[in-house]
């Protein structure tokens, strides 16, 4: 206990103290003791039952593996798997039809559908760009990427590339903003007049889409449109570089984007004791405070960034009109399952980290709720709540946060909660889990990689799994993503919540996101995860095809509903008459994904980033995609599909690849040859211990060896 400082009970590391009393607290309206009080009462309080409910995981965990080994190399029966599986609790009864009435939803939840960027709480440069990546360059989008089907050729500016973008914008603009006769790409002159906005004397075939403007009306420095909820905004500017070879002076088209964010506590972090915890804190602080900034050096230049401005324009009435420059802001608390040594109860236990969370991440929320122009307009607070397993679970997260609203002083139901449904118990009871915080529910959304995870750790008896890619083909998936729609429909959602798809993980293959994400607006989803702000402006332009809400209103009135016993289809191997190459490669894969991830959390605590994967192809990696990997090793080694000298061959021959990925990095470390490194053994644990981790979890592993790298470093 020495060096900690008493709070109540609490053993509490004085770097969390210092936050909380000298940043955290002040200002936020909440006595310190009283705020102490309340926060033992709630850690003590609910820590058993979070304890509870992870034993009920492991006990269900435990029925299941038994009912598998005891029909080994039998087929697989749905209904008598059905029929056990409701015997036992996992699956509850469905109740009759409601709807939520979760209430005071900002617009970006409710009623607008966009982009959704999922970034890092702990780099505040990350933060910022997310936050401010409510507007985005369509040309700088169109020219930097490979959208148009071709990088840019290397070197400055080039006019023929840049000539193709503005062509392609005018495509854009011609199809979500026509004109009676005339097409954007001929356009010479965008006036106002009237209060209607003229371009080449003809008018918008459906002028409502213009509502305001920037400058003189007979010359206006911007124009702002709107087209299913979303705004556009045409630069005007004949001295800017490409303004000034355009016939109308259009220097940009700058389109709303990342409509809202997730703050991220949870998957994309390494956060393992209080000092990693208060720089995500102090981060989100600064973003509920309005102040946070942050300075680096690019391409040779300081550079600072804070938060952008709201963006203002007259109306077409003459009046004013405000638009928010910013993404509405929600923060992802971590699971049930992570303790955290920030904090030890009065036994001297670690406390859990979610209960840290949102009592903590609340409390500096009131911060924003205090304020005018703040993220919130309707003084709501949104929590993302990940890796919740069925509604009991989702139902104590309710509990826990009416008693996090008691104790600051906040109406119930302020917090609003966002219901991942990436555990098999949560999907299988999707209609109850939104039940069970039917006051609260303001977001659900579907993680294949994480659900994917799930599924191979539930069912790791049943026998080997399908290779990765042939999973991703099976009837279960896509009965999961149509469930989440349908589901969340039926409760209401649509208009009051948001129906969220999972991320493209791949920021370098623009081209590829423009050809395939616009199937999620058209399944009626209303937001969907991208990997960069870059990407949230290509992707915005899906909702200006597609009008989601109306596509909602057409699934809702024909009452679709996935299959359930689809849904617990096993992803098995019909077919599992491999080839060693074909084994090696499957196994190769996984290993060198993992490898590639793990070893920079381990060394540099870099939760999320761009790992290169055996192709050289950069593909966004986080703890689900980290999941999904070892588990698949895991389950294939377990029933003698792989060796484990052949998984260790593969281990350390894709360590010696991933280190020369990383060769350009100044702060990595070589695995190989050696192969004695922390991150090497985590990486190997996370694979050879993959079957017995709670619900095949990588967090207890990875918190464990970069806990022990930070102590061997102090």
């Amino acid at each position: 206990m020495s060096g900690r400082t008493e709070k109540h009970g609490l053993q509490v590391d004085p770097q969390l103290v210092a936050f909380i009393e000298e940043q955290a607290l002040p200002g936020a309206g909440v006595e310190t003791d009283q705020f102490w009080a309340s926060f033992s009462t709630l850690l003590h309080d609910m820590g058993p039952r979070n304890r509870a409910f992870l034993e009920k995981r492991e006990d269900l965990q435990a029925q299941i593996d038994a009912w598998h080994r005891g029909r080994s190399n039998q087929p697989h029966d749905v209904a008598a798997y059905t029929a056990f599986l409701e015997e036992i609790g996992y699956l509850v009864p469905e109740g009759g039809d409601f709807e939520i009435d979760t209430a005071n939803v900002d617009a970006e939840i409710a009623h607008v559908a966009g982009p959704q960027l999922v970034v890092p709480i702990t780099n505040a440069r990350f933060a910022l760009n997310a936050a401010n990546a409510r507007w985005g360059s369509l040309y700088d989008a169109f020219y930097g990427t490979d959208a148009m089907g071709t990088l840019p050729p290397p070197g400055g500016y080039n006019q023929g590339h840049g000539a193709r973008v503005v062509a392609r914008a005018r495509v854009f603009l011609d199809e979500a903003f026509p004109i009676d006769g005339v097409s954007h790409a001929d356009a010479r002159r965008y006036y106002v007049s009237n209060g209607t906005l003229l371009v080449d004397d003809q008018p918008l075939m459906q002028p409502a889409k213009f509502i305001g403007y920037r400058g003189h009306p007979k010359a206006p420095n911007a124009v702002l449109l709107r087209n299913n909820g979303l705004h556009v905004e045409l630069v005007f500017d004949r001295t800017h570089p490409i303004g000034s070879r355009d016939q109308a002076g259009l220097a940009d088209v700058q389109l709303e984007s990342a409509v809202s964010a997730i703050m991220d506590c949870e998957d994309s972090v390494a956060c393992v004791d209080a000092e990693d915890k208060v720089l995500a804190y102090g981060n989100w602080l600064g973003l509920m405070k309005g102040d946070l900034s942050e300075t680096f050096v690019k391409g040779g230049a300081e550079m600072t960034r804070s938060l952008n401005d709201d963006r203002e324009y007259t109306t077409p009435e003459g009046g004013s009109l405000t638009v928010k420059g910013r993404a509405l802001m929600l923060v992802r608390n971590v699971g049930h399952l992570m303790t955290n040594p920030a904090i030890l109860d009065r036994d001297g236990n670690e406390v859990f980290e979610g209960l840290m969370d949102a009592m903590i991440t609340t409390l500096i929320a009131k911060h924003d709720l205090a304020r005018d122009g703040g993220n919130s307009v309707e003084g709501s607070v949104y929590v993302v709540k990940p890796k919740m397993h069925g509604p009991d679970e989702v139902a104590f997260t309710d509990e826990i946060f009416t008693m996090v609203e008691e104790a600051l002083g906040l109406p119930q139901y302020t917090v609003k909660l966002g219901i991942m449904d990436e555990e098999r118990r949560t999907s299988a009871n999707l209609k109850e889990c939104i039940r069970a915080a039917k006051h609260r529910v303001a977001f659900i959304n579907t993680g294949f990689l994480d659900r994917t995870g799930d599924e191979i750790h539930t069912s790791m008896e049943a026998g080997p799994f399908s290779r990765k890619d042939f999973i991703k083909r099976k009837p279960w998936i896509n009965a999961y993503e149509l469930q989440n729609v349908d589901i969340g429909l039926e409760c209401g959602l649509s208009g009051r919540a948001q129906i969220g798809k999972g991320m493209w993980a791949m920021p370098d293959k623009m081209a590829a996101m423009l050809e395939q994400k616009i199937e999620h607006p058209k399944s009626g989803a209303n937001c969907a995860w991208v990997p960069s702000p870059t990407a949230a402006t290509l992707h915005a332009l899906h909702y200006h095809k597609i009008d989601v809400f109306a596509v909602q209103e057409g699934l809702r009135k024909v009452g679709r509903r996935a299959y359930k016993e689809t849904l617990l289809e096993i992803p098995l191997a019909s077919y599992q008459k491999w080839t060693p190459g074909q084994i090696q490669r499957e196994v190769e894969n996984n290993v060198q994904g993992i490898l590639g991830y793990v070893v920079r959390w381990i060394d540099q605590g870099v939760g999320c980033s761009k790992v290169p994967d055996i192709n050289d192809v950069g593909l966004m990696e986080d703890r689900a995609t980290c999941r999904i990997s070892a588990q698949h090793v895991a389950n294939w080694l377990h029933h003698n599909v792989v060796s484990e000298d052949e998984v260790m061959t593969a281990m350390q021959k894709m360590a010696a690849v991933v280190d020369r990925q990383n060769g350009g990095d100044p702060l990595y470390r070589p695995m190989a040859p050696a192969f004695d490194g922390i991150a090497f053994k985590a990486a190997c644990d996370l694979v050879f211990q993959g079957r017995v981790q709670p619900s095949g979890y990588t967090e207890p592993v990875l918190h464990a060896r970069r806990l022990e790298l930070k102590a061997a470093q102090s």
